[in-house]
């Protein structure tokens, strides 16, 4: 079957068709402005006013990059790609990143070389009403972009959201120089370029940095690890739900596993009409397709066992970084217990904290063999 159900590709489909929209409105807008600056600044000798189009020109570059990454990670799965595409948005993503990066040191450059040969700029009463409607205009696409983009979930919609934001800021701050130069006569156009060519390079790391680390994997939002946490727990005999990793494979696209733990009186075939029922719910409910759903047992046939799991759990939960104890089950036959210890990440030396948990549970429990693994919430 498909990884996505049917109405997640739709609901993808649409969302494909609001973002392209989006950036064809920011390519359009960015295109005019970008001209009427350019303009603006070669006639009146104005750097700030040109760095400002050559920025507007790198948005409208940003857009249409936008929309060929949407188009690329809408993608159908393929025998090469069986997880789909939908990473590509990370990529387009990362090249608006660079391109963003790029502007903002040429027009550095060229604004060090205005500050060390100054030229006084020529201001015209309608070039400075343009400037101000495009302050106007930019803080109004970006607001607009930008709530697209939290509302379809695209990194590169918010990213040239908050750049658009950001070159309102700009060229409010270029309209400022403008009116010291033509009150006091002092030019501030080289010195504002470099400020501006600053802010630009400071946003590009910051947006290379949040996608670089969406790449790398990020930990899933906590509504919906308590959403699927929520639907394995909310059959009548699933005593607990853990360990839960989901992958990304683009914006909403998830792929995941966990284990549950169920009576120890389950057999083979109960087990599998379970786990194949926690399965389809997660993918009909929450779209996320669940590759492995590992079972836990737990005691059900010894009250006193209960007792056992709940003093050993307050010993482990005694010491600082320790989460959690799961997947805890006593085998009179073999005098063992076993149980999974979850660590913090934060945890610098988890095989020693190991090591001090364990040697203060068979103090008390020196009858039982122990077999205690590490694991960790990668959802915390």
């Amino acid at each position: 079957m498909s990884l996505i159900p049917k109405d997640i590709e739709q609901e993808n489909a649409g969302r494909d068709v609001i973002i392209v929209r989006t950036s064809i409105l920011g390519i359009v807008a960015n295109v005019l402005l970008a001209s009427f600056k350019a303009i603006i600044g070669i006639l009146s000798n104005s750097i700030a006013v040109v760095l400002d189009a050559i920025n507007n020109i790198s948005d409208a570059a940003s857009s249409i990059i936008t929309i060929v990454g949407t188009k690329l990670a809408g993608k159908d799965p393929d025998r090469k790609h069986p997880f789909g595409y939908g990473r590509i948005e990370y990529l387009s993503a990362m090249v608006i990143a660079v391109i963003v990066l790029y502007a903002g040191l040429t027009s550095l450059e060229e604004s060090i070389k205005k500050i060390i040969h100054p030229e006084l700029p020529e201001y015209s009463t309608v070039g400075l009403i343009i400037i101000a409607v495009a302050v106007v205009v930019k803080l109004l696409l970006g607001m607009y972009v930008k709530k697209v983009g939290d509302k379809v979930n695209s990194d590169s919609l918010v990213n040239s959201g908050e750049d658009a934001k950001l070159d309102s800021v700009i060229s409010a701050a270029t309209l400022v120089a403008a009116i010291v130069y033509l009150l006091a006569g002092i030019s501030l156009e080289a010195w504002l370029g470099a400020i501006i060519s600053i802010v630009i390079i400071k946003s590009g790391f910051e947006m290379l940095g949040d996608t670089i680390s969406k790449l790398l994997g990020e930990k899933a939002s906590l509504d919906l690890v308590r959403e699927i946490k929520g639907i394995a727990t909310s059959f009548p005999d699933v005593n607990g739900a853990y360990d839960l990793v989901l992958n990304n494979y683009g914006p909403d696209r998830f792929i995941g596993s966990i284990h549950i733990e169920i009576p120890d009186t389950y057999t083979a075939a109960q087990m599998d009409v379970l786990i194949r029922k926690v399965t389809d719910k997660i993918y009909d409910e929450c779209g996320v397709y669940m590759t492995a759903i590992g079972v836990y047992s737990h005691n059900t046939l010894d009250k006193d066992i209960q007792n056992i799991q709940n003093d050993i759990r307050t010993i482990a939960l005694g010491f600082k970084n320790v989460r959690g104890v799961h997947g805890f089950y006593l085998d009179k036959e073999r005098n063992m217990i076993r149980f999974d210890l979850v660590i913090s990440l934060d945890e610098k030396d988890r095989d020693t904290l190991r090591g001090k948990v364990l040697e203060a549970i068979e103090k008390k429990y020196a009858e039982y063999k122990f077999n205690v693994a590490i694991d960790a919430d990668f959802t915390e």
